[in-house]
């Protein structure tokens, strides 16, 4: 396809060229023509730009951020008492205790796992797998609390550390026997101590924390989940093998895990 100018546009291309040519070779007189900034080129076309040409111009997406205003009001809620926290910044009340609460859950099944580890830790009992087990599980359940109590120094919150109850320290059953009873009361723990994190994680959506929720699902649940599929693993293991010689056996599966 050819394209051809427009006469008009032809003849306002040649009118500017003569024009250009008119034009005295003086500093002054080129001043005097063009009051703003402009420079000649030598192929006969003139650059010019207007001083209030860049300052007329507004924002293309139409947004303003000025964050040295904005900050102000950041700037009104940091606090001056000393015994106020610093770091605190969209964090309430509610998820606050909610996490104590949680870190009770932890400390109070870690306690119950340290009498089983005790328990089969006799000399009359002297199941050193089972004893093993338990003695990990409580120390795992105690680092799940001090996870929580780091978190909950990190967003600005108190912690504060509530009663623990008294565990049992016989778990001998007459009729399922000490491992299986013992298996299945961690069974029991476990599923109560993801219930009370799927309820934490409802406080956090409850009050839109963000952060909070993700620190729960990132660390805690899929571990959860885990735990209840492999002790589950073992309640029925220990099902099939009874009360007999296979409890030892197992004991030593245990020992060398």
């Amino acid at each position: 396809m050819l394209l051809r100018a427009s006469p008009s546009a032809a003849f306002t291309l040649s009118t500017a060229v003569e024009n250009v040519n008119k034009f005295p070779s003086s500093s002054s007189s080129s001043s005097a023509c063009f009051p703003s900034s402009s420079s000649r080129r030598t192929d006969g076309f003139v650059m010019s730009a207007s001083k209030n040409e860049s300052n007329s111009r507004s924002p293309v997406t139409g947004v303003v951020f000025e964050p040295f205003e904005e900050v102000k009001k950041e700037l009104r809620l940091v606090p001056d008492l000393p015994q106020q926290s610093l770091a605190r910044h969209k964090f309430l009340d509610e998820c606050e205790a909610a996490i104590n609460e949680q870190i009770n859950v932890e400390y109070n099944v870690s306690y119950v796992y340290h009498a089983l580890f005790a328990y089969f830790d006799r000399d009359n009992v002297a199941l050193k797998g089972f004893a093993k087990f338990f003695k990990e599980a409580s120390v795992e359940e105690r680092e799940h609390a001090e996870l929580l109590m780091e978190y909950q120094n990190k967003r600005g919150g108190r912690v504060k550390l509530q009663t623990i109850l008294m565990p049992m320290s016989e778990f001998d059953h007459p009729e399922k026997g000490e491992a299986l009873y013992a298996m299945e009361l961690a069974l029991s723990l476990e599923k109560l101590t993801n219930e009370k994190l799927l309820n934490l994680h409802s406080v956090a959506d409850k009050y839109n924390d963000v952060q909070l929720a993700d620190f729960v699902e990132s660390t805690f649940l899929t571990e959860q989940v885990e735990a209840i599929k492999k002790i589950s693993e073992f309640v029925a293991q220990l099902r099939r093998i009874g009360k007999g010689h296979g409890v030892w056996h197992f004991d030593q599966m245990l020992l060398d895990a």
